[in-house]
């Protein structure tokens, strides 16, 4: 299936993106953590997002679809090492789903971008709907979804020239599990400098065992 076949049959999807947080105020239970991260529920309440996931029953495929010049030399090399060890992660999670890298020209799912764009500034030239146009953070991901069956059809990940690149790994494995469907941060000293959804570090560049049960409890992985 080409990409343009793939959004053909999103046209009726539902974009969504990862700007909200749940504050936790210490840390939370295997339940509400998942709950928090996959569907925006704050402890003990409703959810505020629905779920959504990608159908895994194939591979996910995974695309580098453009590094602009602004990250020639080492941005350029670090990015590009930031992608394959956030798939090594995500996959060794063992979760029930697995990512596969395609070429940059290749049919994929999820779309990497390297603009050369400043954080604040609109998104354009991804040529994705629901993606150009947005307001781009110093990393930003954009899914579309079915609402009618909840899996999502197609993921953008954009990067800025804002973000420093010794941030690369720890944000790619940020943007990659929100693409899975945990769209949404967490906050809190619990969770500051461990999980990869901390909201308000970008050290974490391990998968801390919350989100990896968060991960596997969305996929009915292991």
């Amino acid at each position: 299936m080409t990409a343009r076949a793939a959004f053909a049959l999103a046209l009726l999807a539902v974009p969504a993106g990862a700007q909200e947080a749940i504050e936790a105020p210490g840390r939370l239970s295997d339940e509400d953590f998942y709950r928090a991260v996959a569907c925006a529920a704050p402890p003990g309440g409703d959810c505020q997002k629905p779920f959504v996931r990608w159908d895994a029953t194939r591979p996910i495929r995974v695309a580098l679809r453009q590094i602009d010049d602004a990250y020639l030399g080492r941005p350029k090399l670090r990015a590009d090492a930031a992608l394959e060890r956030a798939m090594q992660a995500l996959n060794a999670a063992d979760a029930g789903f697995r990512l596969a890298r395609v070429d940059a020209d290749a049919p994929a799912e999820i779309e990497i971008f390297f603009l050369g764009i400043a954080r604040g500034q609109p998104i354009a030239g991804t040529g994705i709907e629901g993606v150009d146009g947005g307001r781009l953070g110093g990393a930003s991901t954009r899914v579309l979804f079915d609402h009618d069956t909840g899996f999502i059809t197609r993921a953008a990940v954009v990067f800025s020239t804002t973000l420093e690149t010794r941030a690369y790994e720890s944000v790619m494995l940020e943007e990659l599990t929100q693409a899975m469907g945990l769209l949404t941060d967490i906050g809190g000293p619990a969770y500051r400098g461990v999980s990869v959804l901390d909201q308000g570090t970008n050290s974490a560049t391990d998968l801390a065992p919350q989100d990896i049960m968060a991960l596997r409890r969305h996929y009915g992985g292991a």
